[in-house]
């Protein structure tokens, strides 16, 4: 419900705006435009997951963490579009701290679906890279070959070429305890 609300204060700002702009109070009207069209865009990116994205991009795990935690139900605190993206930030957050507990987080953000390619190219890279943790190279080869398709703008084929690499040097060392 409080997703609603935000909606309907952003778009009473927009009416508000109208009405300034009617009676020539043209600087106050821009500035009530501005701030409407914060709040709108808040109602479909929430601030706190905005906030946690760009902490993990400057890599301040701990605040980022924090951002993340300030969503305590993202079941009814977020748009539907958003469950996944949630479920990614965790298991990017968790990748760096138990990176074998973040599996079930990349696992749910697909399941629940994501807009964007190279999100979902992401999600499947973490997951080959837990495979290889766990020794288990054909799930491996698997998350490998779809993040190479669902990456269409080539944004990781850096990091998927070092993936195969490591398979490969995993090959080799289980060749050699083999001889």
């Amino acid at each position: 419900m409080p997703n609603f609300i935000r909606l309907i204060i952003g778009f009473a700002l927009l009416g508000g705006s109208v009405a300034l702009f009617y009676f020539g109070f043209w600087p106050w009207g821009i500035l009530a435009v501005l701030l409407s069209i914060i709040v709108i865009i808040t109602f479909f990116f929430n601030e706190n997951m905005l906030l946690a994205q760009w902490f993990l991009r400057k890599d301040n795990m701990p605040k980022a963490d924090m951002f993340l935690k300030r969503i305590t139900n993202y079941e009814t605190q977020l748009v539907k579009v958003q469950h996944g993206y949630y479920n990614l930030l965790i298991g990017l957050i968790q990748s760096r701290t138990a990176p074998m507990q973040s599996e079930k987080y990349f696992k749910k953000s697909l399941a629940l679906g994501m807009q964007m390619d190279h999100n979902i190219a992401l999600a499947k890279l973490s997951l080959a890279g837990i495979s290889i943790a766990k020794r288990n190279k054909r799930e491996a080869t698997m998350y490998l070959a779809e993040a190479k398709k669902a990456d269409k703008n080539k944004l990781l084929a850096d990091q998927i070429k070092q993936m195969k690499d490591q398979m490969g040097m995993m090959d080799k060392q289980q060749q050699v305890r083999y001889r």
